[in-house]
């Protein structure tokens, strides 16, 4: 197996619990991790048996700016599904995203929610 990471990437979106966060949005930061289910990449040096860190950019973007949710386990579960969808040699894709504006009463950085999604 191979594995790409693409960090800190970051989106303008509306996704919250509550609806002033749906309707106002905030920035989300998001990493992805790629697992590949061979790694014939490496013999291969072919960007078919790889990652195209351009076209996984284009879908978490697409998923983060175009499509609503409450909760970011939601949203990471959907970047994954498309990514997976997308790909067929690809094995499992995580996701991490960082949430920084929440509605806490205290200080934080942020909340951040992790899921990794497999190949059926």
């Amino acid at each position: 197996m191979a594995k790409i990471r693409i960090h800190n990437m970051m989106f303008y979106g509306f996704h919250g619990v509550y609806e002033y966060e749906r309707e106002q949005g905030q920035k989300f930061y998001i990493d992805v991790e790629i697992e590949t289910k061979d790694d014939k990449v490496a013999d291969s040096d072919s960007l078919s048996d790889g990652v195209d860190a351009a076209a996984i950019y284009d879908i978490v973007k697409d998923v983060t700016e175009n499509k609503r949710f409450q909760m970011l386990i939601t949203l990471g579960a959907h970047i994954g599904d498309r990514i997976i969808a997308k790909y067929g040699h690809f094995a499992a894709v995580k996701t991490t995203i960082r949430k920084p504006s929440v509605p806490i009463s205290g200080p934080i950085d942020y909340v951040e929610a992790e899921i990794t999604r497999y190949a059926k």
